[in-house]
């Protein structure tokens, strides 16, 4: 009698979402990606892929940027508003150290190549999943187009998450930061000369990065403290008003942009960590499951972590003995991060000028091997467990209750 193949039903079509689609197929599960959206996202922004991440593609067999088409090779430096650098990484000290050097590109460009490595069909757009029900084994996900039976769910449905709200009831959710964000790639035509590598320029409570692109186009970010649901009726105007006296080429950055390319997003992470990253057979990974800020610059990298990790405990055959063994090996690590980032975040956005100052001596004075070994952590963090061990058959699989948590807050 030949096997069932089995089936995981995947939330989500972002970077996360697509990558454990990936990685789980690549372990001989069927796919299905349910993504809310109607289609891909044509307005985007760039992503920075840390050596982590990218040891986490090469461990499924993923080549995020082939050739020289779709990366860039690139490590981030520290600047003041006058132009001062306090800090310079070098890309290949950090490929010497790490393997890889951080490679910047697009994050669209990153979820179509995902998405290319998916069967035709498995990806489906205006696919909402409303709810995850159990029923003799095997998880019931309702969605706005029919129902789907799979033996794993992976909840890959962004910061938001509905999933998490519906089986952490009581987590008390989202913790504003205080700051927003704004984010748009330049096309080449439009980026001025004189642009030294990756940059981001840290002033009063503001910052401003740019990051240079395979394709000649940038990648340019700012962020400001203010209230949340802050929008300007006007983001050019707002944006010179903050960053037109900085140095070059933020101006000239400034003038450029197309103020339809710009999102805006006010920047949130996780109050809490969750008790677990599942709940019976269902998993979370990504910003559904530790949302944190992007000041480590390692939202999405985390992601990917979260799905090689995943897919390589899903290799076994019980699925609950894997997702119990998922929240072992990932909880502690990212919920790390999240706090980590959290207080990077807080040191960047000083505004009392002697506070800023005491800022930027100290970084200026950490030198640069000390710079490095203190991101050994986090770029040399990311280890790949074998497959969960086979328990035998279907116990175990809820631990504690996502719906009241105690049993899982007790431990």
């Amino acid at each position: 009698m030949p096997v069932r193949q089995r089936h995981a039903v995947i939330v989500g079509a972002g970077i996360g979402g697509l990558t454990a689609a990936l990685a789980v197929r690549r372990q001989g599960w069927q796919v299905t990606v349910c993504e809310r959206a109607a289609g891909p996202a044509t307005v985007g922004a760039g992503i920075v892929l840390a050596p982590n991440a990218l040891r986490a593609f090469d461990a499924i067999g993923f080549d995020p940027a082939p050739g020289t088409g779709r990366g860039r090779a690139v490590a981030m430096g520290l600047r003041r508003p006058g132009g001062g650098w306090l800090d310079r990484a070098d890309p290949a000290a950090l490929a010497a150290r790490y393997g890889r050097a951080p490679l910047a590109l697009h994050r669209s460009a990153l979820t179509a190549a995902l998405a290319a490595e998916l069967p035709a069909g498995a990806l489906r757009y205006g696919a909402a999943v409303t709810a995850v029900d159990e029923s003799d084994g095997r998880a019931v996900v309702r969605t706005a187009v029919g129902d789907l039976t799979a033996d794993v769910v992976i909840a890959a449905d962004g910061i938001h998450s509905p999933l998490r709200r519906r089986h952490f009831p009581r987590h008390p959710g989202l913790h504003y930061s205080g700051e927003t964000a704004w984010r748009t790639v330049l096309p080449a035509a439009a980026v001025p000369a004189g642009i030294e590598g990756a940059a981001e320029t840290w002033g009063r409570g503001e910052r401003f990065g740019t990051v240079p692109l395979a394709d000649g186009s940038l990648y340019a970010y700012a962020t400001a403290v203010a209230p949340a649901g802050y929008r300007p009726a006007d983001v050019r105007t707002e944006l010179l008003r903050r960053f037109g006296t900085w140095h070059h080429p933020v101006p000239a950055l400034v003038e450029r942009i197309d103020p339809g390319q710009v999102l805006q997003h006010d920047l949130y992470d996780l109050a809490a960590p969750l008790p677990r990253l599942h709940d019976g057979r269902t998993a979370w990974i990504g910003d559904a499951a530790h949302a944190m800020t992007p000041n480590l610059g390692q939202g999405g990298c985390q992601a990917v972590e979260d799905a090689v990790v995943l897919a390589r405990l899903l290799t076994g055959p019980d699925v609950p003995a894997a997702l119990a063994a998922y929240t072992r090996a990932r909880l502690a690590r990212t919920d790390a991060l999240r706090l980590r980032s959290r207080r990077a975040g807080r040191v960047a956005a000083l505004r009392h000028p002697v506070a800023v100052a005491a800022r930027d001596l100290a970084v200026r004075a950490v030198p640069a091997r000390a710079s490095l070994r203190a991101l050994d952590d986090l770029f040399g963090g990311f280890t790949l467990p074998g497959p969960a061990p086979d328990r035998g058959g279907a116990g175990g699989s809820r631990t504690g209750s996502g719906r009241n948590g105690r049993r899982a807050r007790g431990r």
